[in-house]
């Protein structure tokens, strides 16, 4: 479905997905949408869209965590932990300093 603006723009409409909530949390998103002032459509959609948002940096989190142990693998490199703590303590303080040397397993 489409909808036309004055500016003659096209614009599609949103799709309708229809959810069946539970009772009490029904009760709960309508409870918070007099409290705020707000719809519970817009109660719900903005969970929906923040859940989403939550799921893909946890996505992409474990997608980067998964590269980097596998450069580990690969290259063997990791860094103490002591040496990193200090390196970034010294750039926090604003005084310069050498990157942390790799150790190898």
């Amino acid at each position: 479905m489409y909808h036309f603006t004055f500016s003659g723009q096209i614009l599609q409409m949103a799709a309708t997905t229809t959810i069946r909530l539970p009772p009490k949390l029904r009760a709960r998103i309508h409870a918070l949408a007099k409290q705020s002032g707000r719809s519970a459509h817009s109660v719900i959609l903005d969970a929906v869209e923040r859940h989403a948002d939550y799921e893909e940096q946890m996505r992409s989190l474990v997608k980067e965590a998964l590269e980097a142990d596998a450069e580990i693998d690969r290259t063997g490199e990791v860094y103490r932990a002591d040496d990193v703590h200090a390196w970034v303590a010294h750039l926090a303080r604003g005084t310069a300093t050498d990157r942390p040397k790799p150790w190898r397993r």
